[in-house]
């Protein structure tokens, strides 16, 4: 059967950084001018690779940053598409921040709310492609069906698309695809990061941080003094009581002269 869904495939291998995804985004209606995508790059140190980065729109677990919202200002459209938070709803907890397993949420500072991809919904919504899709020129963001983008051919040199990621323990099924190839079933992220190496040569000597350091010692042993905490510091202290000013003197009365009749 056809997949009817549209979806977004990020090709890391595609990206050349030229943030023209990150222009366009601003110029979305719904976005009030400010990008809701940023790019990622690889140890810059040593690569110029990059990757586009985005709303994952997770689908199992359905939207974690939605699910830790106390205020319900982050929704998740009937297809699918997790929005960005009500600006008018939010209460700028972070909880949605601390949650998505991508990093994705970015908080608005000045206007005290979340903003993410929102897919640009009122675009994709009447069958427009979103803004970075349609200006990246090496098609490193590709909207469209799965059978789309293997029509696209996109699916040759062993490409395959990847929505199923881990973190330790817990697994994440996204709506948006990252392109691999065809070995990977799934992305390990934290094994990934087990396996990195520092820099270009992995065999580098071990380090000596702690060849001239001494060993931690408590307060105690080094004879530092403590001192002594008040026995309910959560308590609220009682304010000094204000010493009262001394009265002043009554002004001495002007004697009034008497007069005869």
């Amino acid at each position: 059967m056809l997949e009817t869904v549209k979806r977004i495939f990020l090709d890391p291998s595609r990206c050349i950084g030229c943030r023209s995804c990150v222009a366009a985004c601003r110029e979305c209606e719904s976005h009030k001018g400010e990008s809701m995508i940023y790019i990622d790059y690889v140890e810059r140190h040593n690569t110029v690779a990059s990757s586009p980065t985005l709303c994952m729109h997770c689908e199992d677990p359905l939207a974690p940053c939605a699910q830790v919202c106390p205020a319900q200002a982050i929704l998740v459209s009937p297809d699918g598409v997790v929005q960005s938070a009500d600006e008018t709803r939010c209460i700028y907890c972070e909880n949605c921040g601390y949650a998505c397993p991508f990093g994705v949420p970015k908080f608005d500072i000045a206007g005290h709310y979340m903003r993410k991809c929102n897919l640009c919904y009122d675009r994709t919504t009447q069958g427009k492609g979103p803004m970075c899709a349609t200006v990246c020129p090496t098609q490193a963001i590709f909207y469209g069906t799965y059978e789309e983008w293997i029509a696209a051919g996109r699916a040759r040199q062993g490409a395959k698309p990847i929505n199923t990621f881990y973190f330790g323990q817990q697994r994440v099924r996204t709506r948006n695809y990252v392109v691999m190839t065809n070995e990977d079933e799934e992305l390990d992220l934290l094994a990934l990061v087990e396996e990195a190496s520092l820099g270009k040569d992995w065999n580098v000597p071990a380090p000596t941080a702690d060849t001239n350091a001494d060993a931690w010692i408590s307060a105690g042993s080094a004879g530092i003094p403590q001192r002594a905490a008040p026995p309910s510091p959560w308590t609220p202290r009682q304010p000094r009581e204000p010493v009262p000013a001394s009265a002043p003197s009554p002004p001495a009365a002007t004697p009034v002269a008497s007069t005869s009749e």
